[in-house]
């Protein structure tokens, strides 16, 4: 669970100075996630938009006005906040932070948006370890099975030992864990989780 473009060259992003924050435009971001419903309840969601004082979700359970949220998000990790509003699909989060933690999203959303913008590789965003059973069985979009190894895993995703080769953005399960190839490198792939994994469930014991 959790604790509680065109052919033009792009031009970076940028973030507004924290102190134009409640002025800032938000980001389109589409980041992956989880939310914790104050009966401790959690769920899938996905973000639409997000600022360093809030974020919109596509979620399916809604929780209460003014309802304390705990959300766990694939590149800003555990933020919390109250539920302000219910726009069409989902809930908007009013984020609970300290300046130095907004400041921080900032950082991360200015990033996240140049990241896209530019093409960048994405970036290593959580701490990583290899697992203590680091076998592990590949099912492919084509419902065929290969044997692969864990290199290291991390909350969002997992380098794996493998001379199978998807292509890049194809869909694979990886032990009982869904995900993406969003990358190749010598004698392995690189898969992104569809969901990250809960920060409780990630030790050296963990069995995707």
């Amino acid at each position: 669970m959790i604790e509680a473009f065109a052919q033009t060259e792009a031009k970076p992003v940028r973030v507004l100075r924290p102190s134009d924050q409640r002025r800032h435009q938000r980001v389109a971001v589409a980041l992956l996630g989880r939310y914790m419903l104050a009966d401790r309840r959690e769920f899938p969601c996905q973000t639409v938009d997000m600022s360093p004082g809030g974020v919109r979700l596509t979620c399916a359970v809604l929780g209460a006005l003014d309802e304390r949220v705990v959300l766990y998000l694939e590149s800003i990790g555990r933020i919390e906040g109250t539920i302000a509003r219910f726009p069409t699909g989902g809930m908007a989060v009013r984020l609970i932070a300290t300046q130095r933690k907004r400041d921080k999203i900032a950082s991360q959303l200015t990033w996240i948006a140049n990241r896209e913008a530019l093409g960048l590789p994405e970036g290593r965003n959580h701490e990583r370890l290899t697992p203590q059973h680091a076998g592990v069985v590949l099912k492919l979009e084509s419902g065929r099975e290969v044997a692969a190894r864990i290199i290291d895993v991390s909350m969002s995703g997992v380098a794996l030992s493998t001379q199978t080769t998807p292509s890049i953005g194809a869909s694979l399960m990886v032990g009982r864990t869904p995900g993406r190839v969003v990358r190749y490198f010598e004698g392995g792939i690189g898969v992104s989780f569809m969901l990250p994994i809960s920060p409780d469930l990630f030790h050296d014991g963990l069995i995707l």
